[in-house]
């Protein structure tokens, strides 16, 4: 038996000494280095073979390209616009002196230009979506960019497909981007026709399998489509026909997108440039920002929303959409009403929501009544009790499956976007949102929460006690693995 304990013991300290290698090699915070040790020592090989799939970072000569393309400047573009659109904003600048400096965090953080006089529509039903952003392709002229993290080779996929084709046929420039793993299944060769017409279509930084890549992290969460530079979408669906309530798993699919018309496109057309440049830097798109280049034409709209959009991402150190979550609860005087399938804040964003709580400012969080990721889930089960404990309203969707991630403040303040209330959004994934300084379209927004409100039920701390033990305890499991998830 002593051979045995010896072999045992050589083991343990070699598998040991392999995660302190493994973990403290790559900079990390604290909390995922520890979350990372924990599954390494714990779960011997197996932890190891997670690791490589989840937990490796993106290769340095990835990460400079990306730094290099966000150097992008957009500065003559804002400042014609300013001059010849935004004189006249006074409503705007009141909804924008309210966020309390929140629009230059922005311009410093991420040279997210303030826009004004933009025309935003909220939309919620895949559907009516899909119609709308039809339409608008259909009237392209010039080029239709697209960034999905999911793009499935489905009905609908085949739908968009079929379309883009039609249009580069015509002679418009069409560019895709796609995340590899979030639309697993989709194969490159999907878009050969669309090649063979005149289009371009490539994975995100080149990374053409989710199996191959062998990377789960550091995904393109994104959704973009411009058209022409004049119109815009961007949120929470993609292209899936899971996302039309097409898939029993989920049944109705909940989410938010909005469609922009006026110069807050040109955030969201700078953003896929910047990512199409650092995919195929051998074919990049010309960087004309000159008012009335044909990426940027000179808008004509006559909105009354101000905006910002704001990307974040692994290849900058500012976690600057998480800074734009907190800005927005810590402006809070009246109410803070959320909307996240994956509720797993960390500590400051967590102590945000408590403080919020505790000062008798009405926070509501509405979360998915079913899960589409079981750790994921069990987590985001955690932190709704201990919010629920805080005073915080916690709501479970009951009418299908909620993937919007929205943000409304005090019925002024508002944010729609890609990224979720969680460590991966915040630190790991490649996300953009749109942050709105509009009373009408928050007000629009608080509209939508009220009537999900009647299709969901509330979370008493009663029923969160009630739970069985073994629920509890995948949701503390699920929880200690939070940083990483």
């Amino acid at each position: 038996m002593n051979w045995v304990h010896i072999v045992i013991e050589i083991i343990v300290t070699i598998n040991a000494l392999a995660a302190i290698i493994t973990v403290f090699r790559e900079k990390r915070d604290i909390a995922a280095t520890w979350a990372w040790l924990l599954v390494l020592f714990f779960l011997p090989v197996v932890g190891f073979i997670f690791y490589a799939f989840a937990g490796r970072k993106l290769p340095k000569g990835k990460m400079f390209q990306l730094k290099k393309e966000t150097k992008i400047e957009l500065q003559r573009v804002l400042a014609r616009q300013t001059q010849e659109l935004n004189n006249d904003h006074t409503d705007a600048d009141k909804v924008v002196e309210d966020a309390s400096g929140m629009a230059t965090m922005f311009m410093n953080a991420d040279a997210a230009f303030l826009s004004h006089r933009n025309r935003v529509k909220i939309i919620t039903d895949g559907k009516e979506l899909f119609h709308e952003m039809f339409q608008d392709i259909e009237r392209a002229k010039k080029h239709i960019h697209i960034e999905f993290y999911t793009f499935y080779a489905d009905k609908i996929g085949n739908e968009v497909l079929h379309l883009l084709e039609k249009k580069a046929a015509e002679g418009v420039e069409v560019r895709v981007l796609w995340d590899s793993w979030g639309s697993m299944g989709t194969k490159n060769k999907f878009f050969d026709h669309l090649r063979e017409l005149g289009g371009h279509a490539y994975p995100f930084l080149g990374t053409h399998s989710a199996v191959t890549d062998f990377r789960l992290n550091f995904r393109d969460h994104r959704k973009i489509v411009v058209v022409d530079g004049q119109v815009a979408y961007t949120g929470g669906f993609n292209i899936g026909d899971q996302y039309l309530g097409r898939k029993k798993k989920f049944g109705y699919w909940r989410d938010t997108h909005l469609r922009i018309a006026g110069s807050g496109v040109y955030g969201l057309q700078a953003r896929f440039i910047r990512d199409w440049n650092a995919t195929d830097p051998e074919h990049p798109i010309d960087k004309v920002f000159d008012p009335g280049s044909v990426y940027f034409p000179v808008a004509k709209v006559n909105g009354n929303t101000s905006l910002q959009v704001v990307a974040s991402g692994p290849d900058s150190d500012i976690e600057t959409i998480k800074l734009g979550y907190l800005k927005l609860i810590y402006s809070a005087h009246r109410s803070i009403w959320i909307q996240t399938p994956y509720l797993i804040p960390d500590d400051s964003v967590l102590d945000a929501l408590r403080v919020a709580a505790l000062s008798g400012i009405d926070v509501r969080i509405m979360i998915p009544c079913m899960p589409d990721h079981a750790f994921v889930y069990r987590a985001t089960q955690y932190y709704a009790r201990q919010c629920a404990k805080w005073g915080i309203q916690i709501y479970n969707y009951d009418a299908g499956f909620l993937h919007a991630k929205t943000v409304v403040v005090d019925g002024k303040l508002g944010s729609v976007g890609s990224a979720n209330l969680d460590f991966r959004s915040f630190k790991l994934n490649f996300e953009v949102n749109t942050f709105l300084y509009d009373e009408k379209v928050a007000q629009k927004l608080e509209e939508i929460f009220k009537a999900d409100i009647r299709k969901s039920t509330l979370q008493t701390t009663k029923m969160y006690d009630e739970q069985s033990w073994w629920l509890k305890f995948k949701q503390y499991f699920s929880r200690l693995l939070s940083p990483i998830l």
